[in-house]
């Protein structure tokens, strides 16, 4: 059990190192200037145009990182330094937000997947709070009202929605990614340098979601093993 711990401790610490890589390579690359001089505004725009894409929307939401595209209601949300941004970091957001949205477009299987599994990740992630809740108030209050034991089968099927999920966006935030390098490339929104920019930060991104797949799986497999050994 001692082994769980510490592998879930160090993916923690992982995860903490990959996030702060990614906020300094962000903040970094938004200060280099775009030579082409596009807004992260107009580079999506310009990508949607190009793969012929013109029912999607470009949007500035409010926050840092914020950035996302909503098949719901198609749109590539920007946040506003990547909105009105005129960087290297903003034009590959942007690009890769649009990548998305060309998934949308193309019926790329795993977004599919992706967005038909989000309702159930939605559902699983309030049963995770209740439960817990639950456990460590009703421990003190209502003793009975729910077991470890009892609790355990539904929190290990919800970490398996939580995993799964956290893996079939694997592929969706690479792929996404490939899009993006690809067009700004060919299109030269980014020169050499600014290219090679562009990808370390979406490669540092994506990083971010690979640690949260392993993250969630660690989860996983720890209460399988707390399930397994009960007895």
């Amino acid at each position: 059990m001692a082994l769980y711990w510490i592998l879930i401790i160090a993916i923690m610490i992982v995860s903490l190192v990959v996030q702060q890589s990614l906020k300094r390579k962000f903040n970094k690359y938004s200060k280099v200037g775009l030579q082409i001089g596009l807004s992260g505004k107009e580079v999506a725009e310009l990508m949607l145009r190009d793969n012929n894409i013109h029912d999607v929307s470009v949007v500035s939401v409010q926050g840092k990182l914020t950035d996302h595209y909503n098949p719901v209601d198609k749109t590539v949300n920007l946040s506003p330094e990547v909105y009105s941004g005129r960087s290297v970091m903003a034009a590959a957001v942007a690009a890769h937000e649009c990548g998305h949205a060309i998934q949308h477009a193309t019926a790329y299987r795993p977004l599919e997947m992706r967005s038909a599994l989000v309702p159930l990740q939605n559902a699983s992630g309030r049963v995770i709070n209740f439960l817990f809740f639950a456990l460590i108030f009703g421990s003190f209050m209502l003793p009975n009202i729910i077991t470890f034991d009892a609790a355990l089968p539904i929190i290990i099927g919800a970490y398996t929605i939580f995993t799964l999920f956290a893996f079939i966006t694997l592929p969706v935030e690479y792929d996404a990614t490939k899009r993006a390098l690809a067009w700004v490339e060919e299109r030269n929104i980014t020169t050499g340098q600014e290219h090679g920019m562009a990808e370390d930060a979406l490669n540092a991104a994506a990083r971010t979601y690979m640690v949260a797949a392993l993250s969630s799986l660690a989860m996983l497999l720890y209460y399988v093993s707390l399930f397994l050994g009960r007895d």
